[in-house]
């Protein structure tokens, strides 16, 4: 099929249901829901359902007013700081690219620039396309249309018209068919009328499922296209549930080659699945309508300050000569730490202004001896504290979601389904630069427990969301509607996604199967490029390949442990063994037994063993270390050609 080995036809469409439907059981007041097109009747008992609905329950599904206030609180405080014109949604601080410049520059990020090179080859063009599904196709040639209209009426030297790339024979043949649905064999809608569904009265229709199923085998332009093909003919004529207040837990069916975390894949590989990110990015956006401008920050003054309105990229060049490991400023590391240990149970955290005047002299403090390690956190309020942290966030010269993708994320706040907003925030996440994305988790993981501290200090999901909301979404660099129109609507569809953010943190910060079997794609395509007997037929594995995988081979895993382990050790591969039994018998065979024990003691007389990983080395992947759930003969057989390499696991700090 045209994904790969990682989903089916079968499995398509059983998404597209499952994406539409989540199994409801025993639903609880506090999530009942009606769509908007449900009939006058429904939306009656929808609305005397929710009128039976405690306080209590109603202020977890909605910001309450005291929410909203300090939403608007923190959008007066942020224009005060940087004045009210430079929040003017129609004043233009940063440059939009000029026509046909966003097209060029989107190719370019995209990896795709030589589509529109005179110099490239055909078979470079193959190697690129033939790893995107249909609908991703789809979008690059959207742009190159746009790119090539904008140039004719420039009257510019005329670039290759897309009709050249997409119709060489090297793309026809290479291009993926149709994903769409209307494609998929009969059977396959066999398979969906045996899904087991929620039962049918009326109350279980309407309500808010407890759990929801994120797939992420299939490309999410592509489980768009079911979305809307959907859309269009309900079945079984049952509404369908829209999202409300309520967040379900949201489950993401394992994979047997496990989960691959942002941090699992070498930069070579990281920078192939921001590429793919993109395209498919775009392509949703495309789908659901979204329009949405990149924008350019303009050169600014980089600020004296060593903490404050400087650069990430600059403050971790200067803090990794400090501690080379670290992934996000130390003073943001230093002042989370601080107020995990002071904040988390203060009441009103975050909500709860700090003195100015006090903020300002710590500000002052911090500049002049935060490197000189004479700064005393004992005498700072856990109050000031977040108002620094906040200060902090707001006043990076550049968004800390980016020049480039604020609008974007801002946008998310417009989608229907909460899967769908998922996704694109999933992809979105995935095109962060590191430092931008490691802070933003840093900050994440924070919120995350003041959240669960709620007891204590009674800031709640949507209290954190509202309050947090401006200082990530409003930002002097890039013009925003943040605070367009209604306010509380505004200020609802705002808090929406900083929640989404914190809530659905550890799904975010993954890699999606399908944007992993595209990676592998490419690097395959890319190592046999000049290794093609027939241009015309897709890359299969050959036939010792094939024999391979229906045996159980034995395995030789290197071992490269520091000064504690070097050398290799032999593992027999069966349909059962994961990772964590390999790992298992590394512990047993070379650092827990008698002969060669490799543990070192620690103070207290107990025996300390190094954190070890194992790693896949070569062959259609970088490096890429592994969950402890791959089922390794799946592995063996999707990547004969890789090396397996059991190593010591850097040590991740906060943000990593």
């Amino acid at each position: 099929m045209p994904w790969g080995k990682s989903g089916s036809a079968a499995l398509l469409l059983l998404a597209g249901k499952t994406l539409w439907r989540a199994k409801a059981r025993d639903p609880s007041p506090t999530e009942m829901s009606v769509e908007p097109w449900a009939s006058p009747q429904d939306q009656a008992a929808a609305e005397h359902t929710r009128s039976k609905i405690s306080p209590a329950a109603q202020e977890q599904e909605q910001p309450d007013k005291l929410c909203l206030e300090s939403f608007w609180s923190e959008v007066e405080t942020i224009r005060q700081g940087c004045g009210e014109a430079d929040l003017d949604p129609t004043r233009r601080d940063s440059r939009q690219s000029e026509e046909g410049e966003q097209e060029e520059q989107w190719l370019a990020d995209a990896g795709l620039s030589t589509l529109i090179s005179e110099d490239s080859e055909d078979v470079d063009k193959a190697v690129l396309l033939s790893t995107l599904t249909r609908t991703q196709a789809e979008a690059v040639q959207r742009r190159l249309d746009s790119y090539t209209l904008s140039r004719r009426k420039k009257n510019k030297l005329p670039p290759r018209d897309v009709r050249d790339i997409f119709s060489s024979p090297i793309a026809q043949a290479l291009l993926p068919e149709s994903q769409n649905s209307k494609d998929l064999p009969q059977n396959s809608m066999a398979s969906v009328a045996k899904m087991p569904f929620s039962a049918v009265t009326p109350e279980h229709q309407r309500a808010a499922p407890k759990e929801e199923f994120l797939i992420t085998d299939i490309a999410y332009c592509e489980q768009a296209v079911i979305f809307i093909k959907q859309a269009n003919f309900p079945l079984n004529n049952i509404p369908y549930r829209k999202e409300d207040g309520t967040l379900p837990r949201v489950i993401c069916p394992k994979c047997r080659l496990g989960v691959t975390r942002i941090q699992d894949l070498s930069l070579a590989d990281m920078k192939k699945v921001r590429q793919l990110a993109l395209i498919d990015m775009t392509a949703l956006c495309d789908l659901l309508e979204l329009e949405v401008k990149r924008h350019k920050t303009g050169k600014r003054k980089i600020a004296e300050s060593p903490l404050f309105g400087v650069p990430l990229a600059t403050l971790l060049e200067t803090d990794q000569k400090i501690k080379p490991i670290t992934s996000i400023p130390l003073f943001l590391h230093t002042l989370l730490s601080f107020l995990e240990k002071k904040g988390v149970d203060s009441e009103g955290i975050l909500r709860v202004p700090g003195s100015q005047s006090r903020i300002k002299l710590l500000q002052q403090n911090l500049e002049a001896n935060f490197y000189k390690g004479r700064f005393n956190w004992d005498e700072v309020s856990p109050n000031d504290a977040a108002a620094l942290l906040k200060k902090f966030i707001r006043e990076l010269p550049d968004p800390l979601l980016t020049a480039e993708y604020l609008n974007t994320f801002s946008a998310v706040r417009d989608i229907t389904e909460l899967r769908q907003k998922l996704h694109m925030l999933n992809l979105l996440i995935l095109l962060l630069p590191e430092p931008n994305r490691s802070t933003l988790k840093a900050l994440l993981e924070f919120l995350s427990k003041v959240v669960n501290r709620e007891k204590k200090n009674r800031m709640n999901l949507w209290a954190v969301a509202t309050i947090m909301a401006p200082n990530l979404f409003l930002h002097k660099a890039v013009p925003s509607r943040l605070t367009d129109g209604a306010e509380k609507g505004q200020a609802e569809k705002a808090a929406d996604v900083m929640r989404l953010l914190i809530r659905y943190q550890d799904l975010l910060w993954t890699v999606p199967n399908f944007l992993m079997s595209q990676v592998r794609r490419l690097n395959e395509n890319s190592n046999r490029r000049y290794q093609f007997k027939n241009l015309l037929r897709k890359i299969q594995p050959d036939s010792r390949e094939k024999t391979e995988k229906n045996s159980e081979p034995r395995r030789t895993i290197k071992i490269q442990v520091g000064d504690l382990v070097n050398g290799t050790m032999e593992f027999q591969l069966n349909i059962n063994c994961r990772t964590s039994d390999l790992l298992a018998q590394f512990y047993r065979q070379f650092l827990r037994s008698p002969e060669n024990g490799k543990g070192k003691m620690r103070r207290n007389g107990s025996v300390g063993y190094p954190d070890c990983a194992l790693y896949e080395v070569g062959g259609n992947i970088g490096e890429h270390c592994l969950d402890t759930e791959t089922h390794l003969l799946d592995l063996y057989n999707s990547n004969p050609g890789g090396e397996w390499v059991i190593k010591t696991k850097p040590n991740g700090g906060r943000g990593q």
